[in-house]
Formats: C-alpha cells, sequence, structure tokens
C-alpha cells in the first residue's frame, strides 16, 4: 500500500520560508538537494515525529509570486496546546482566518500557502 512521503511547496527565498517553519510550526530541515548547475534547491523539512516531510523547492529562474490558484487547498498542522499556537502566530503577525466555532484557524507563510491549524486529537 503507498504511504504519504512529502508534500512540496515552490518558493521565492528559501531561507525565509526555512526561518518561518521553524519559527511557526518547529519544523527542521532534515536533507537538502542541490542541482549541479544551481537551477533549483530542495529542503525536506520534518516536525520530528512523523515520517511526513514538507519538500520546499527554490527554483532559481524563477522571480515572481506563484500563482496559487484559487487558495483551495493547504496543509494542516495539529497543535497540543491551541492557546500558545495562536499565541506565537499573532505575536508573529501570519494568522490570516479564524473560525472559532471549529476551534481553528490558518496561517499564511511568506509565499502565500495556507497552514490549518487544528488542536491534537485526544
Amino acid at each position: 500500500m503507498p504511504q504519504f512521503a512529502h508534500f512540496n511547496f515552490n518558493v521565492l527565498d528559501l531561507e525565509r520560508s526555512v526561518r518561518f517553519y521553524r519559527e511557526a510550526l518547529g519544523l527542521t530541515p532534515v536533507r537538502t538537494h542541490e542541482a549541479a548547475d544551481g537551477s533549483f534547491r530542495l529542503v525536506y523539512l520534518s516536525d520530528g515525529a512523523t515520517e511526513f516531510e514538507l519538500e520546499l523547492t527554490w527554483l532559481r529562474d524563477h522571480s515572481k509570486p506563484y500563482d496559487l490558484g484559487e487558495d483551495e487547498f493547504h496543509l494542516a498542522f495539529s497543535v497540543d496546546d491551541m492557546k500558545a499556537a495562536h499565541k506565537k502566530h499573532k505575536a508573529m503577525d501570519c494568522i490570516c482566518f479564524e473560525n472559532p466555532q471549529m476551534g481553528i484557524y490558518f496561517i499564511e507563510d511568506p509565499d502565500g500557502y495556507w497552514l490549518e491549524i487544528i488542536p491534537a486529537r485526544r
């Protein structure tokens, strides 16, 4: 049976994105790959708890913001302490949508990707 391995986001500024994901979600780089000709760089981020990775791709020849369509896709991250996570993301000024009735909210990364923050299942 196939298993999830990773998901990709293309980014304009790889270092800025790595900093954002480290600060906002505690993700850390676990491996990298760079094309011999320097045309692209990949950084794989991990939460350290699961095998799933987020791949950030930087393309040398891409200089304008990516077309994210209608923003109808997102990654979701569960957190043990919603109050602490919300406080941190509010201080970072990256919350882009809140749904208090559902007990969730979304943050936006530097390239405009939405990341859903949900409470951990207990």
